[in-house]
């Protein structure tokens, strides 16, 4: 293997385009960034760059280098964040969309630390279809959306989203809400993202909008789902997401009608990370409640 200075000097060097930017990054003289580029080129018996008075141009050679050391440079310094912030295996960094944390996972996480005593949880909510794996320290999360298209990510299905109307009892009693065409007269709550739900479930189900239908638009599925309880309107939900509210009667569906919106819930995590006893155990217990087997993702 090179030297690892003689790395660090070469990518700081070929991504500046500079030895003297180079030193200035790496605290160095510029005659130590060119000594070690010198000894790198007689490590690989090749030259990384064209020197010309005061100027030096990248090699073909080198622009391919580049590439394989900046990416190992990055895992380095990745895994080295990683092993300071969590030292422990048995802990996870987890971050999900704020309804599947809050109204999913968290009433089950006393049954999964019943199981996994030794296992440390770091929950925290996300947003819901991005995911910063590169510039955080997340070992796991979970994306909502279409299903990732990622060559570096590990992907396995943990719910399809299938959604129902949803609204106070009160609401469903006083307003006599008994069928679809019901459901027009009542103000419909959206969640900004996904506002063409409701259009879609009532077509499923032979209703047509106006256009002239009242609502109520809300930018998360959590304000939704409450202003549904408060009687505020009609909203359309996940059953997993709100199986509690259903329960202890807090809501209820007042119109049988459901909508496969072809999005889903998706446990990511890369590819190039090794997999420590958290995170298989977590991938496990989670795709078991879920009623999934990695066979059937």
């Amino acid at each position: 293997m090179p030297p690892l200075n003689a790395l660090r000097s070469f990518e700081s060097a070929a991504r500046l385009g500079s030895f003297n930017q180079a030193a200035e990054e790496l605290f160095v003289t510029p005659s130590a960034i060119s000594h070690q580029i010198k000894s790198l080129e007689a490590f690989l018996g090749l030259k990384l760059f064209q020197r010309e008075k005061r100027q030096v141009q990248i090699t073909v050679a080198g622009e391919k280098y580049l590439v394989a050391v900046s990416h190992a440079l990055d895992e380095l310094d990745a895994a080295t964040r990683r092993l300071i912030s969590a030292p422990n295996t048995s802990s996870l960094t987890f971050e999900a969309p704020p309804a599947f944390l809050s109204r999913w996972l968290m009433p089950k996480i006393k049954d999964f630390q019943a199981l996994y005593p030794d296992i440390e949880l770091r929950l925290s909510t996300g947003s819901v279809n991005k995911i910063d794996f590169d510039h955080s320290d997340l070992d796991m999360a979970v994306y909502f959306g279409d299903q990732p298209d990622d060559d570096d990510v590990e992907v396995h299905l943990v719910h399809r989203s299938v959604v129902v109307p949803v609204c106070s009892p009160r609401k469903m009693e006083e307003d006599q809400i008994e069928s679809l065409s019901d459901l027009l007269k009542q103000p419909l709550i959206h969640v900004t993202s996904r506002r063409n739900e409701w259009q879609r479930l009532l077509h499923k189900s032979g209703v047509s909008m106006t256009g002239g239908e009242k609502g109520l638009s809300f930018s998360s599925t959590q304000l939704a789902l409450g202003a549904a309880l408060e009687g505020l309107g009609i909203a359309l939900s996940d059953k997993a997401l709100i199986s509690r509210e259903l329960q202890y009667g807090q809501l209820v569906v007042p119109v049988e009608a459901e909508l496969l919106t072809g999005k889903a819930f998706y446990l990511v995590y890369p590819k190039n990370r090794q997999i420590t006893y958290g995170m298989r155990v977590f991938r496990e217990w989670l795709l078991g409640v879920m009623g999934l087997t990695e066979q059937e993702d």
